[in-house]
């Protein structure tokens, strides 16, 4: 029976996201204000943090199973997929007619593509993954609901032309289905340096949030991490290909 319940413990976090995403959407579509609009913003922000516990129980618990791994999926597709592209039409793209509603529909279908791409990638890699083929969907989700709370916290009357919403749900959705790699951070192992990068973004974050508002510290580690994979993928460009095309050579001399 204990163990039974274990496995359920994650799960609930899964089903959690899940909950936060729907009633995200409910409240983007009926907003009427910033306020509903950061509410609907902060809901996909906790669907953030349920998603990154449900795993972490299941590992520490040892309670991983295919049927969690799916449930999983399904609510990132919810919850960063659909939620997200509401929110942002709702807020900046319904101006736009058509041409809006295309690029929040462009959203989730580059979400659901990024989730699929991620969990054949997984089946075939056993071991800790070091880097993400793509922006995260929590990332891209996570990145468009600060920006969303950032704003509206500063009053009604702070908005973003639609045709920058648009561009930016254009450049995240590219981003999702880019082959530009992204850190897992699963990779660190403690020690001196860790420490002292750890404590830096706390001190950075705490910070921000003190002396200006949680919503901008968001915002920033957001900003971050789209920033980090873009930046390395400059400096690390001719590497990571020659690595990769070593990688092909092989799998085509076993083949042979």
């Amino acid at each position: 029976m204990r163990s039974r319940m274990l496995y359920v413990l994650p799960n609930l976090f899964t089903i959690t996201s899940i909950a936060f995403g729907i009633y995200s959407i409910i409240v983007a579509t009926g907003a009427r204000d910033g306020s509903d609009m950061m509410r609907a913003a902060v809901a996909i922000i906790f669907g953030i943090f349920c998603d990154m516990v449900d795993g972490r129980v299941a590992r520490l618990t040892k309670t991983q199973s295919d049927f969690g791994v799916q449930l999983d999926s399904l609510a990132d597709l919810v919850t960063f997929g659909v939620a997200p592209s509401i929110l942002l039409y709702t807020w900046g793209l319904s101006d736009l007619g058509i041409v809006g509603m295309g690029a929040a529909i462009l959203f989730t279908v580059c979400g659901a593509l990024r989730l699929a791409r991620f969990n054949v990638m997984a089946n075939r890699h056993k071991g800790v993954m070091k880097f993400f083929t793509g922006l995260p969907i929590p990332a891209a989700a996570g990145f468009a609901a600060s920006l969303v709370l950032m704003i509206a916290s500063f009053g009604d009357n702070a908005t973003l032309q639609p045709l920058n919403v648009l561009a930016l749900v254009v450049v995240l959705s590219y981003l999702m289905i880019s082959n530009i790699r992204y850190r897992t951070f699963k990779d660190l192992k403690p020690g001196p340096v860790t420490a002292a990068f750890g404590l830096f973004v706390l001190f950075i974050a705490g910070y921000t949030a003190m002396k200006v508002n949680v919503p901008v510290m968001l915002f920033g580690l957001g900003s971050a991490y789209v920033a980090l994979g873009l930046v390395e993928e400059v400096i690390f460009y001719r590497r990571r290909r020659l690595a990769e095309r070593a990688e092909e050579e092989e799998e085509e001399e076993e083949y042979v």
